[in-house]
């Protein structure tokens, strides 16, 4: 028996007017209220009636896509591919946006299950796992996460990493670079750990050190990788190279070099996972590490359209693999950009 808005009312400890209120915007209501309404509509499966009426066949018609900021150029290429494979598939997609707040990526994913969405594609936050998955899978709606998996369970579609990583620092490394500097992004999350440890390898197996003070917390920040970049230039012994681990901090960072007077690649050189669509614009131009985006969102349609038709098996894992581009910020010098298709690469255990 479906639930009704008088058992949401009563679940929550409120008037049925109040989760009216809460459904349709009509009036503001206490945060902590509100909160206590949205937990009864999701733990209930409760369907509001305009929605519940334009369900055919128990379906709605519609995606969600929960991206943790839209105005990373890296998401450019997912949200393109991905809305235009949703609506190939006759779906509507609509699109929330985290800011990596799990207490907003929760409201978003909510916000969601309460219009019934058929599935969800999420780029989880650290927190997804602890605040939002729970009510997916009470939910039973179909989930893919892509970018990141978080060691969840569940489908996902990701970039290689750590290997990835390594290949991009041996290529420093390679130049005759000891004193490399990276640049970490937001911690907790999976390919950020992935991603440092591909540099750690690369050191391992060249038996170098790291120095403690050249691991900056760049928070995936364009503003924060200024700051931790312009502090270790300052330092008496400065880093030779930086290797950036996403694009947000790339940025800041090359601002950083150029606010210090230096010069890339003849006083410092930089190197960057993510590569995008304006890398080559740069003077000097950026070696990266990119990988197929859209791909990734490809195969992220494709996934979740088989699991909404019902096909229920274990679940996948597919990972999008990388590609070397070599410019000119390694001090490989000028000339047209070239990519290096991926290669063998030996992963140290631990």
């Amino acid at each position: 028996m479906m639930a009704t808005l008088r058992d949401v009312a009563l679940r929550a400890g409120v008037s049925s007017s109040t989760v009216s209120h809460v459904l349709n915007s009509t009036r503001r209501v206490n945060p902590e209220t509100r909160t206590r309404v949205e937990n009864a509509i999701v733990e209930l499966g409760y369907r509001h009636d305009p929605v519940a009426r334009a369900l055919a066949g128990g379906r709605s018609g519609t995606v969600g896509l929960v991206t943790s900021g839209l105005s990373n150029v890296y998401f450019g290429p997912l949200l393109r591919t991905i809305s235009r494979d949703v609506t190939q598939a006759g779906l509507l997609l609509v699109v929330g946006e985290s800011n990596e707040d799990s207490k907003m990526e929760r409201r978003v994913v909510d916000s969601f299950l309460r219009r019934r969405v058929d599935g969800l594609i999420v780029a989880p936050s650290a927190d997804f796992a602890n605040d939002s998955y729970g009510r997916v899978l009470r939910s039973h709606t179909p989930l893919i996460l892509v970018d990141r998996a978080n060691g969840i369970a569940c489908d996902s579609v990701t970039p290689e990493n750590r290997a990835a990583t390594q290949r991009l620092t041996d290529h420093i490394i390679e130049h005759g670079h000891r004193d490399i500097a990276v640049l970490v992004g937001l911690r907790g999350i999976d390919s950020t750990e992935e991603r440092l440890r591909g540099f750690l390898d690369a050191h391992r197996m060249h038996r170098l050190e790291v120095r403690d003070e050249f691991i900056l917390e760049g928070l995936s920040e364009t503003d924060r990788a200024f700051e931790v970049t312009s502090k270790v230039l300052q330092s008496a012994s400065r880093p030779t190279a930086v290797v950036s681990l996403n694009n947000a901090m790339t940025i800041g960072a090359m601002r950083a070099i150029r606010h210090a007077g230096l010069r890339i690649p003849q006083d410092i050189v930089i190197a960057a996972y993510d590569d995008f669509e304006w890398s080559d614009l740069f003077e000097p131009q950026i070696t990266s590490m990119g990988q197929d985006i859209g791909e990734m969102g490809r195969q992220a349609v494709s996934l979740l359209l088989r699991r909404i038709d019902g096909e229920d098996s274990a679940p996948e894992h597919a990972v999008v693999h990388h590609t070397l581009c070599i410019r000119n910020s390694c001090g490989c010098g000028g000339g047209s950009p070239r990519e290096v298709p991926p290669t063998p690469v030996l992963l140290p255990t631990g």
